[in-house]
């Protein structure tokens, strides 16, 4: 897995118009907490947290903190802006070498399915899979091999093992399948000199009283 290090600062204003205020200036609130620690409001530059969020990766940070401690993290929680879809706040999960962590890994499917060739569509149902292992066992990835997948078959959590981590998701999730293309009914044809039929108008609730 990919380890990067981002720099951060405390903040000692944590109300709505400081936090409005760091994201003019293109940083991130942000909070770190562990265990072992207790949580530290921090702010950190956007354009450092971007490529970590927008990935199909999951990347190991050492965080440093006013260029004094140093903590090993991961990132746990993003929240977006509803309408710009930016990143207004982060939470940084610390991690200790013997205590095991749960977290989702992207799936990233590689290959080209035979049941394409054979006329299906290929469908990516499960886009992220639940894990627990320790942090030097954290995969970037779960890279699954669709290249013998044929139309009408699928690939469940059952069909995946790893002896670096448990998967939490049920057996019985399906993450890809190849199916059949979807096929449109086509309207049935209306006669010549015929009129096609009205709607038939269900009226809902209390009628309207006239004027």
């Amino acid at each position: 897995m990919e380890k990067v290090l981002i720099n951060a600062k405390k903040r000692t204003q944590i109300d709505k118009a400081a936090r409005s205020l760091l994201r003019k200036e293109g940083k991130i609130p942000a909070i770190f907490y562990s265990k072992h620690h207790e949580p530290i409001p921090v702010e950190v530059e956007e354009r450092l947290v971007n490529p970590l969020v927008f990935t199909a990766k999951t990347h190991l940070i050492t965080l440093n903190v006013d260029k004094e401690n140093e903590f090993e993290c991961i990132i746990k929680d993003v929240q977006f802006d509803p309408v710009t879809d930016r990143i207004v706040h982060v939470d940084f999960l610390g991690l200790q070498k013997d205590e095991k962590i749960q977290l989702e890994i992207p799936v990233q499917l590689v290959g080209s399915a035979i049941g394409i060739k054979e006329g299906g569509v290929l469908q990516h149902i499960l886009y992220k899979i639940l894990i627990e292992c320790l942090p030097s066992n954290i995969p970037a990835h779960i890279e699954i091999d669709i290249t013998n997948l044929k139309l009408g078959q699928a690939i469940h959590v059952s069909d995946l093992s790893s002896e670096k981590y448990t998967i939490l998701n049920s057996p019985e999730s399906m993450i890809a399948s190849v199916t059949h293309p979807r096929v449109e009914k086509e309207a049935a044809p209306v006669e010549e000199g015929t009129e096609p039929a009205e709607p038939e108008v269900i009226a809902k609730g209390k009628q309207d009283k006239e004027e």
